[in-house]
């Protein structure tokens, strides 16, 4: 790396999903028929009355400047929000605002961690959790999740990963990129283990929170466990449910002290996020929320349809997910394999690339979350984009030659 970039960038790599998304727009723009769904970003609109409530908020002239954190009103509709939908209790005090739910995570982690802090990341993991960590000067301990437990952290696995070094452990349900997410049962099993090292704190990303399925009941640690209450700091934003992922507004309430912390880091970096944004998120977490079950609805039907015809594809299988708008595909089947232009598939990036190359469908490879041989499929798309693209992928798959590595 050239003496005039810091070294601390040649610990982390760019986004890999960002960089599938990025490719698939090169494709398209060159006239290929690419599908892509690598971008974990709702297909639907923000809603209207959000929309109107922006638009009134900048006539009215709240295009100044804001409180570094948030504005009050912004602060009370997120404390609402908590109380309502999980029964937590907080004072604006708690509360942080940034430009996006990635701007909270990545200065709390500056604002608390000191170098040789270790951060428990489960695998498969959100692709910027580790890199966020070591930009932080703080050391990622993954642990890997197999599918044999749905994707999810054991409670015997986190007792294992825990040390005296031990800061964070990062929890994300439903997960982004699995689907996976945590039981009330499962999540107490989890911070049982947590009760007793009280010098691990929890960053209990909820972002997905309102995209579950089949009856699927959320809950967030610091509701699960009362007495981790001053552990957790409960990481949300507007992007996912709200479709505002352009907005720019993520939040979190937590110890007064890690969020006063954050406030000083953003002061010295982005300073206050987008006032005309948050005037919208306050009318998005006070809204009427029951369009948000037309929504899931759409998406189950696809994950259902997804999930039906992947698993028809020779080579791969696929979890049922219980939230978020992902699933995560083995391709175990298909490693060992030659495509019809004689490459060996050797690797799930090997095989996402053949997907992209030889038959236009943009997805991400599992290794760039922790855990191979998989692949991310996005369903926050059109039925029809992905019924095409699974149609693809079968095609794909029956192409290959030759027989499996055995397992």
């Amino acid at each position: 790396m050239s003496s005039l970039i810091a070294s601390r960038l040649g610990r982390i790599k760019p986004s890999p999903t960002i960089a599938v998304t990025t490719r698939a727009a090169e494709l398209k723009a060159a006239g290929k028929d690419v599908i892509g769904l690598g971008a974990g970003e709702p297909d639907f609109n923000t809603p209207d009355f959000i929309v109107e409530a922006a638009h009134a908020a900048a006539k009215a002239g709240q295009t100044k400047y804001t409180a570094v954190d948030g504005t009050p009103a912004l602060k009370d509709a997120i404390i609402a929000k908590f109380k309502r939908d999980s029964g937590l209790n907080y004072e604006r005090a708690n509360i942080t605002v940034g430009s996006g739910g990635k701007q909270v995570l990545y200065n709390a982690l500056m604002a608390t961690l000191n170098p040789e802090d270790e951060v428990i990341i489960p695998a498969p993991y959100w692709v910027s959790y580790p890199d966020m960590t070591l930009l932080a000067e703080g050391t990622p301990v993954i642990v890997p999740c197999g599918e044999e437990n749905g994707f999810k952290l054991q409670p015997e696995d986190l007792e294992r990963a825990i040390t005296p070094k031990t800061k964070w452990l990062i929890l994300n349900s439903p997960s982004n990129p699995t689907g996976a997410a945590y039981s009330w049962d499962e999540m107490k099993a989890l911070t049982d283990v947590l009760l007793k090292y009280p010098h691990v704190y929890v960053m209990s990303d909820d972002i997905y929170e309102h995209l579950v399925y089949d009856g699927f009941k959320f809950c967030t640690p610091a509701q699960v466990e009362p007495k981790l209450f001053d552990r957790v700091l409960t990481c949300n934003g507007a992007s996912k449910a709200y479709a505002m992922t352009g907005w720019r507004i993520g939040y979190a309430a937590g110890p007064k002290e890690i969020v006063k912390a954050i406030a000083v880091i953003q002061s010295q970096s982005t300073s206050n996020p987008c006032s005309v944004s948050q005037a919208a998120t306050v009318a998005a977490l006070n809204g009427d929320q029951s369009f948000l079950k037309g929504w899931c609805d759409t998406y189950k039907a696809r994950r259902d349809m997804v999930v039906t015809m992947l698993n028809a594809a020779e080579g791969v299988s696929c979890k049922t997910p219980e939230g978020a708008f992902y699933v995560y595909a083995s391709c175990a089947g298909c490693i060992g394999k030659t495509t019809p232009e004689g490459k060996v598939i050797k690797t799930d990036e090997d095989f996402v690339t053949y997907l992209l190359d030889s038959f236009n469908v943009a997805a991400v490879h599992g290794e760039a979350f922790g855990l191979s041989p998989y692949f991310r499929i996005s369903y926050a798309t059109s039925t029809e984009a992905l019924k095409e693209a699974c149609v693809r992928i079968q095609k794909a798959c029956a192409t290959l030659k030759g027989k499996a590595e055995a397992a």
